[in-house]
């Protein structure tokens, strides 16, 4: 199952555990339950601190095994086999109850522990997910750091009677204690916010006690990155406010055109990303959300209100905060939302095995979507608004040539429809005929296109007719001293290098408004003097 040069790998990671672990194993005769033990016994020849007791007695989901320390009150597991984007969990699961410290910020550890409850969640994944291993990592790091946090990790397609069970149509899906606690990608600052409640006032007081920031960057995807990296290196006062860092990069599977990066995934470039700009002294400021913008008045200084109430006030500002996917806007979407509408098919694709599913949108997205999904659903019917596809060529002949797959065009998705607890089809126009169709479905890939997030400066900044900040080619705003990068703006190209490249360019047009508005406006009259 792991090959040579893994196995080389892990058992260098290995070497880093300090105590023992205890693997508990509860199998059957089953296929899966012989290849879980066949990972595990290759665990147990990698390192001498490892020790596996396999059971037979039905008392657990099987296949699946729980990690632990003598001594230590943990209560870690996964339900299934963690290979693919959850092999990361496991190795980094093995190191953490084997005693190899945590990269959590001190603070963050200390919260955890200091978590007053009992709470038992049960995390829902799929091996394709992208979004599921920050969440399984998340909560297997807080079953380490407090006995009372249970968690057990659950491969969806290897439990289909509990997925049935209690309709679970979107991954990451967590439970906390038998009911639903969230879905979708979240960290452990994120999980921790929502159970210390007294956490947002925390935050809101410490954020209103900073000092102004020469440069204060309001996002922290690829363009606020390097906003931030570029601002700091010039050895000024440099703040990231994001409402998650990493962005909307966090959600990207397959990163195949980032120049000198043959492949990478989104979640690594986000860590990478992360990691940067922490090498500088930025104070970063993860999970705020901003929801105003006050120009500068006579002290100079721009303010950025957020939703917890306090505010940031900095010489200069660079909006980065990107762009969300776009929703179809009709009757049932949002009422069916990870009941069935989806908008990532690599997380939750293989949540429909067999079953019909729609993707709307004929562009890259779409078509990639579909083709995806194709190897996995029953039946894939792609809508597109326009009388033609907007896909890549190859990419059309590729679609054009799976058996499975049914293609409408000038087709305008009315309505989702559902029976109260999943979607069962959903409602098209024939944009010639004017017709109405009806197609029975139990999924719906959204897959439209990106929606600028700039709601919140409708009333302070220029926006183009699609929400889009205008910016000229230095990154300037219609506010002296607001800049903007990214793909929250009018930047054609909404590409991650060029995002970065925009976000260098804003942070460049920041310390160039710096230096020339911090010159006495009477030195140039003494100059000529003189």
């Amino acid at each position: 199952m792991l090959d040579a040069n893994l196995q080389s790998q892990l058992k260098t990671y290995l070497e880093r555990v300090t105590r023992p672990i205890q693997i508990t194993a509860h199998v059957d005769d089953g296929a899966k339950s012989q290849e879980m033990l066949e990972l595990l016994n290759t665990l147990t020849t990698l390192s001498a601190q490892i020790q596996l007791d396999v059971r037979r007695d039905g008392s657990e989901r099987t296949p699946s095994f729980a990690l632990t320390t003598p001594g230590q009150d943990i209560h870690l597991a996964f339900a299934g086999l963690p290979m693919g984007h959850e092999f990361t969990s496991l190795v980094l699961a093995l190191l953490q109850v084997g005693g190899h410290p945590s990269k959590a910020t001190a603070e963050l550890i200390e919260q955890v522990r200091n978590l007053d409850g009992d709470y038992r969640f049960e995390t829902y994944f799929s091996l394709s997910c992208q979004n599921c291993p920050d969440v399984v990592q998340a909560l297997n790091l807080a079953a380490v750091l407090n006995p009372r946090i249970q968690h057990v990790a659950i491969d969806g397609a290897l439990f289909p009677a509990e997925v049935e069970a209690r309709q679970i149509m979107s991954v990451p899906t967590v439970y906390l204690n038998g009911d639903v606690f969230d879905q979708g990608r979240m960290s452990l600052e994120q999980i921790v916010a929502k159970l210390d409640t007294g956490s947002g006032k925390r935050d809101a007081e410490k954020i209103a006690a900073k000092a102004p920031f020469d440069v204060l960057v309001v996002g922290g995807g690829p363009a606020g990155a390097a906003a931030a990296i570029y601002a700091a290196r010039k050895g000024i006062r440099t703040g990231v406010a994001a409402e998650r860092f990493g962005g909307q990069v966090l959600d990207t599977m397959a990163i195949e055109n980032f120049i000198s990066v043959k492949e990478t995934e989104g979640p690594k470039l986000a860590a990478a990303l992360e990691q940067h700009v922490r090498e500088y002294e930025v104070d970063i400021m993860n999970l705020q959300r901003a929801t105003a913008l006050v120009p500068a008045g006579d002290d100079g200084l721009v303010e950025v209100q957020l939703e917890n109430g306090a505010s940031l006030k900095s010489r200069s500002v660079i909006l980065s905060t990107g762009a969300r996917w776009r929703q179809m806007n009709v009757p049932g979407e949002e009422q069916y939302r990870n009941k069935g509408v989806a908008y990532c098919p690599h997380c939750d694709g293989p949540l429909f095995k067999g079953k019909r599913v729609a993707v709307i949108g004929g562009g890259n997205s779409g078509v990639e979507a579909a083709i995806d999904l194709a190897g996995i659903v029953s039946h894939v019917t792609l809508l597109e608004f326009d009388d033609k596809l907007r896909a890549d060529e190859v990419l059309q002949r590729k679609l054009r040539s799976l058996g499975n797959v049914t293609i409408i065009t000038s087709a305008l998705t009315q309505e989702v429809l559902g029976d109260g607890q999943k979607v069962s089809g959903l409602v098209y126009q024939d944009r010639i005929g004017g017709d109405a169709h009806r197609i029975e479905l139990e999924g719906i890939f959204v897959q439209i296109g990106l929606l600028p997030n700039t709601e919140w400066l409708k009333d302070t900044v220029a926006l183009s007719p699609r929400g889009e900040i205008l910016i000229d080619d230095r990154g300037q705003t219609s506010v002296p001293g607001v800049f903007a990068a990214g793909d929250c703006t009018t930047v054609p190209y909404k590409q991650i290098v060029i995002a970065m490249g925009a976000g260098s360019t804003a942070a460049l047009s920041a310390f160039d408004h710096l230096i020339r508005t911090s010159v006495p406006k009477s030195s140039g009259a003494v100059a000529e003097a003189a």
